[in-house]
């Protein structure tokens, strides 16, 4: 695989990864919240901190997953804390659109 395409493949992924704990109700968009034992029609909404909890597994899924491309490329290049705190801003600013989406959006019921 080339630079640029694992590049691009990388910026994918975290568009991807940063937007999709907004984007569904489900854990990891794969394990469903169980249901109010109440009323079993309805749905539980994920809470905001697990949601954070999945952007953070996510953010070092996305790294590992970087790492492993720029290993394959070549000698991959050590990063100090600096990279580390500016990719993971870099990775809240991308999840903003889920956020607004899923807060600020009025949703018209």
């Amino acid at each position: 695989m080339e630079v640029s395409s694992a590049s691009w493949l990388v910026i994918a992924l975290t568009i991807l990864a940063a937007n999709l704990p907004f984007f569904n109700d489900k854990v990891f968009a794969v394990v469903p919240l169980k249901r109010h034992p109440g009323d079993p029609r309805t749905v539980r909404r994920k809470p905001f901190w697990l949601r954070l909890v999945e952007m953070v597994v996510l953010y070092f899924a996305v790294g590992a997953a970087g790492f492993a491309l720029e290993a394959r490329i070549g000698t991959p290049f050590p990063q100090t804390w600096e990279f580390y705190a500016i990719t993971a801003c870099l990775f809240i600013v991308l999840a903003f659109p889920g956020f607004v989406v899923r807060y600020l959006r009025k949703h018209h019921t």
